[in-house]
């Protein structure tokens, strides 16, 4: 169901786009012509993640706006204990339902090379988007699929993982610090309130 028979031996990789570039900083625009140029764009943006070890690539990290990209999860130097699949083509996605359960895990980025980071996904999504013929593919993803989707889809919205792993949620000890002092001022309340 997420495999994408059309995607064949790449061309020579493309440049990647680095944290601070603006392509990263936009939001990716909606695919509305399904033809040779946007299979030729996967094409490029498969040789490119494959050259740069990665296990998923966004439009964006070529340099393309297009609200496209490939999740290709195999074992490989960046990521040893990856589970293995075809690569799949992601056009237009949508996320449409994802479970309470997070779980942390490491992640890198292409756009921040040499970089890792403990990053909380959901355990399950449910998704929703179209293949490079432009049909309607639904399904649900676990585990460390689930987690290239996000990261990916992550990228379409302009966040790179750098963006993602600064914000509040992906802090537990701050969130832990946030809620033993709203605890300390309650108490603290209280206790004024008694004298």
């Amino acid at each position: 169901m997420f495999r994408d028979e059309k995607l064949k031996d790449a061309p020579a990789p493309l440049p990647i786009a680095l944290h601070g570039e603006a392509i990263l900083r936009q939001t990716a625009i909606e695919v509305r012509q399904f033809d040779a140029e946007l299979t030729h764009l996967a094409e490029q943006m498969s040789a490119s993640m494959l050259a740069a070890k990665g296990v998923g690539i966004a439009a964006p990290q070529i340099h393309s706006p297009l609200a496209m990209f490939i999740m290709a999860s195999r074992p490989n130097d960046r990521y040893p204990d990856a589970p293995h699949m075809a690569p799949v083509v992601v056009v237009n996605p949508q996320i449409l339902n994802a479970s309470s359960e997070l779980n942390a895990g490491e992640e890198g980025c292409l756009s921040v090379p040499g970089q890792r980071f403990v990053i909380q996904r959901h355990e399950k999504i449910e998704v929703r988007y179209q293949n490079l013929q432009g049909e309607w593919q639904q399904g649900e993803l676990s585990g460390f699929i689930a987690r290239i989707f996000q990261h990916e889809f992550d990228h379409l919205q302009g966040i790179t993982l750098l963006e993602r792993s600064q914000m509040p949620e992906q802090q537990p000890n701050l969130r832990k610090e946030v809620v033993q002092n709203q605890v300390s001022l309650k108490h603290t309340a209280k206790e004024g309130n008694a004298q």
